[in-house]
């Protein structure tokens, strides 16, 4: 079942009123859930079952994306805002120092917030921000093509392409290495929610100069790589583990960018391992 929670974050123009949208079930230490973007928190419900038995699991839909409404007039989708907001809704949800998951973006996010020592263990799965300059362009090009499409995409076209393996695999094979896993409610809700996405090309444009460059200290840290990632290929992880020595880095075999619908059982175990 889906809540919002209000609350306010500090904007140039004054302190303003923002809602977000999430779910949380299960029992245990909080863990909260960060995806990508243009996504929406339903791409973390193929390990909620799993960890919901030993966590306090809450997935939030970002700003702008999902059920949530875009960000309050003043704030820019760029890392420091997003941090801060994420800061402010941790309070508004009484978590304090939480466990953090997040992929693509949102372990980009869950990183940020670990850095600033706000949370109490971090779980990166393919995280943004470890690009050559190169990388980035391709992951970019690749990203705004998809949200393209997504826009000029009729309703009736997504839904019957997602009717089979092979349209759901025309749909999302650049995130997912085993596109056909997905259901075809599924790939239509996340084909609609990427075209609708507030903030989508403003967070490409804010994140041309994001490089995550900082050791991330005093807390647990896991880099999780999918071995079939298209977008974020899994070399990364290894510029990823030189800048955060301490982290465990791990490999997904046969996962994708989103690797938690190709292979449930192993991404949760990472998650669970990796919030204890």
């Amino acid at each position: 079942m889906s809540a919002t929670v209000s609350f306010k974050v500090p904007t140039p123009h004054g302190p303003k009123s923002m809602t977000v949208s999430y779910a949380r079930v299960g029992t245990g230490e909080p863990l909260l859930l960060l995806h990508g973007i243009g996504h929406h928190r339903q791409v973390w419900d193929p390990v909620i079952p799993v960890l919901e038995g030993e966590r306090d699991v809450i997935a939030v839909d970002l700003p702008g994306c999902g059920e949530s409404p875009a960000l309050p007039e003043g704030l820019g989708h760029d890392l420091a805002s997003m941090s801060v907001v994420l800061e402010a809704l941790c309070e508004a949800l009484e978590l304090e120092r939480p466990h953090v998951a997040g992929n693509s973006l949102g372990g980009l996010l869950a990183l940020d917030l670990g850095r600033a020592n706000l949370v109490r263990s971090v779980t990166a799965l393919s995280p943004a921000g470890f690009w050559s300059p190169s990388e980035r362009r391709y992951a970019f090009t690749v990203l705004t093509g998809m949200r393209r499409t997504a826009e000029r995409m009729p309703l009736p076209l997504v839904e019957w392409l997602s009717r089979s393996a092979a349209g759901r695999a025309t749909l999302t094979s650049t995130i997912y290495a085993r596109p056909g896993r997905r259901s075809p409610e599924s790939v239509v809700a996340e084909t609609v929610g990427l075209a609708r996405a507030v903030g989508f090309f403003e967070t490409l444009r804010s994140g041309r100069d994001v490089q995550f460059t900082d050791d991330v200290s005093g807390i647990p840290v896991t880099v999780a790589w999918g071995s079939k990632d298209r977008l974020l290929v899994p070399r990364q992880g290894v510029r990823a583990k030189r800048i955060i020595p301490r982290a465990r880095l791990v490999r997904l075999p046969g996962c994708g960018h989103v690797p938690m619908s190709d292979d449930p059982a192993l991404v949760a175990r990472v998650l669970l391992d990796g919030s204890r």
